[in-house]
């Protein structure tokens, strides 16, 4: 659960049959400290009593990413680029998910959720549903025998207005999250996750809660 819109959603969904246990990855990136208050809030308003903060300060020294390396600018969005932008850090999501499931078989839980969105987003590869795919026979080959643990992605498929309409409908706390890149007290409004987001709102006809410096029209 970084903090952000996706991943509330995702942890609304789970709540709804299951009792969660929360998961953040803090690695560097620039906007780690208000993440992490961000995870905390959501946590608090799930009622999460089992959580992990996981810290991959090694991000940094790989590098490779503007979220992690301070040399890179965080360009503004350009929507219509299909390029991986320079925020995507080399293969994190393997990272995440490998704690995930050493966390998960600790506890003797079932189900990895992760909020990753393919469809409509930034077109990073380890968001796609075939490295999802692939993780799910991973871990079948990598823990117990007796162990049964699934990597859900419900929102994988999903238009992020979509995302959007549902966590409406599901009371998500969307006033407690954050996306923004660069910023940590208002958010930009122009780097990719802002823009994605705010054509998310937009596009579903929902008032973002989020305070931003800018607010540009991205609904197509």
């Amino acid at each position: 659960m970084s903090g952000g819109m996706d991943s509330c959603v995702t942890a609304a969904i789970a709540a709804r049959n299951h009792d969660i246990a929360a998961l953040h990855a803090t690695y560097g990136q620039r906007t780690a400290e208000r993440e992490l208050k961000c995870f905390n809030s959501l946590a608090d308003h799930f009622s999460v009593s089992k959580r992990l903060v996981a810290r991959l300060d090694y991000f940094s020294d790989i590098g490779g990413s503007s979220l992690t390396d301070r040399r890179l600018p965080v360009l503004d969005a350009d929507l219509a680029n299909k390029a991986i932008p320079n925020t995507y850090v080399p293969f994190r999501n393997a990272h995440f998910l490998a704690i995930a499931t050493s966390w998960t078989e600790s506890i003797g839980a079932s189900k990895i959720f992760i909020g990753a969105v393919c469809e409509d987003s930034s077109g990073y590869p380890d968001c796609r549903p075939e490295y999802y795919t692939a993780m799910n026979a991973l871990i079948r080959a990598g823990t117990r025998p007796e162990t049964n643990i699934t990597v859900e992605t419900p929102l994988i498929s999903l238009m992020k207005r979509d995302i959007v309409k549902q966590g409406s409908e599901l009371g998500a706390p969307f006033h407690l999250t954050w996306s923004c890149y660069r910023e940590t007290e208002a958010a930009c409004g122009v780097c990719d996750s802002c823009a994605l987001r705010l054509r998310a709102f937009q596009e579903a006809g929902v008032e973002d809660p989020v305070a931003y410096r800018t607010r540009p029209e991205y609904a197509r």
